[in-house]
């Protein structure tokens, strides 16, 4: 288990420009809703090989957001996207690796 893994959102903010995770450690990352939603790992999104790329960004739209979010179990967030997918798992040590600090 990587360094990473060890930290837990403490707070979840979904905003118009972008979404925010504040993390038990006193880290506060910002995330594109765009770019999270096309760094997606979900099989759809990647296939059922992981080193494919599936999805096609041309299929995202720009203006792509999260409408809404929930824990899954005791290591990811799942997000509800405005274009209607829903499949993946953000774990929080991708979330951490993906994440521009604020």
């Amino acid at each position: 288990m990587s360094q990473n893994s060890l930290f837990r959102p403490v707070k979840v903010q979904l905003l118009p420009e972008s979404i925010i995770i504040q993390w038990d450690d006193g880290l506060i990352s910002s995330y594109d809703h765009r770019y999270l939603r096309l760094n997606c790992r979900c099989a759809v999104c990647v296939g059922e090989w992981p080193s494919r790329r599936e999805i096609d960004e041309s299929t995202v739209p720009e203006d792509v957001y999260a409408l809404e979010y929930t824990t899954v179990g005791q290591y990811a967030l799942q997000f509800l996207w405005s274009d209607v997918h829903y499949t993946g798992i953000y774990t929080y040590e991708l979330l951490r690796k993906l994440s521009t600090r604020t």
